[in-house]
Formats: C-alpha cells, structure tokens, sequence
C-alpha cells in the first residue's frame, strides 16, 4: 500500500496521544508488565530495583554536585526527594519530617496512568528515595503506605531514618550507606 500526497497531511496532524514522554511512560509499563507475568511482581521487582538504585545513585551525585556538599542533611535531603520528583512531573510534599522519619505525600505519579495496576515501577521510587537518604544519612527503611498503583488516588511514602519498633513493624525495604 502506497500512500499518497493527500493522505500525508491527515497523517501528521491526526489527534493521536502520542509524544516522547508517553511512548517511554508505555515502554516502561510494559517493560514491568512483561517482568511481571514472567519472573513474577517479587523479581520483577527486583530487577526495577537495580535500575532503581542506579538511577538514585547517579541523581544523589547530581545535587551534591550542584549543591557543593559531599553529605546532604536531613532538610536537604526531603528537599532533593520532593524537587527530583517535581521535575519529573511527581507532585510530592512533607507529610512530617524529623530525626526518625520523613513521611512524603504524592498527588500525582511521573507514570501518570501508565502505573495502574504496575506495582513494580514503585520501586524506582523506594530504590531512589532510599539510595538518596542512605548515602547521605546513613540508613533508611522506605515503606510504601500507599500507592496510585495499586488504585489509591494518592501515594504515601516513609521513610524511617532509624531503627525502632515502629520502622521495624512496617513491610519495607531497608537502604544502607555503601
């Protein structure tokens, strides 16, 4: 089937949802959709994880960086987590913070529908926040209270800074200076 000139300009002007930030948005949740139904959402998540870490890894050395500090405090940190998340359309901010714990709310996943139903890719948030905060504070447990994954319209997200019996009573992943 040829196509011909009249049909060009219908083409390229037709109304279809179609950019970059969508077509990687839909790369990705079939990349975890794919990881899920084969080695199953544990290992899925797993291997999200790594990128997760990887991902943190490199941004944490990108505001360090830019901040000119070799360690971030506490404050610094939150406001890392919630800025990376701003610039990636997240929409998150300080539910409470202080020496044991920083509690993040989310209005808005940079996944955006694309996470429904895709537990998996919240562990590049657990991955990057917890990189993020155990490089420079030297530990945190990231817990998932919530997430629009999973179908809630928000995500709630804590991370316990020290160890205690409230951090050890919650299902979480544990993050450690390297």
């Amino acid at each position: 089937m040829s196509s011909t000139p009249s049909s060009t300009p219908l083409i390229s002007s037709a109304d279809i949802k179609l950019d970059r930030d969508i077509f990687l948005r839909a790369l990705l949740r079939e990349l975890s959709g794919t990881l899920e139904n084969v080695v199953g959402l544990d290992d899925a998540s797993g291997f999200i994880s790594v990128v997760g870490q990887r991902v943190g890894e490199w941004i944490e050395a990108e505001y360090r960086t830019v901040l000119g500090s070799s360690q971030l405090d506490r404050e610094q940190v939150t406001a890392v987590l919630i800025d990376l998340k701003r610039r990636i359309h997240g929409d998150f901010y300080v539910i409470e913070a202080n020496d044991a714990k920083i509690v993040l709310g989310n209005r808005a996943c940079p996944f955006g529908d694309k996470v429904l139903g895709r537990s998996s890719l919240c562990m590049m948030t657990s991955n990057v926040f917890g990189t993020i905060a155990a490089q420079n504070l030297g530990r945190a447990k990231v817990v998932l209270s919530k997430t629009i994954a999973k179908g809630s319209a928000t995500c709630q997200v804590v991370l316990h800074l020290k160890p205690g019996a409230e951090a050890d009573a919650e299902d979480g992943r544990e993050y450690f200076r390297i």
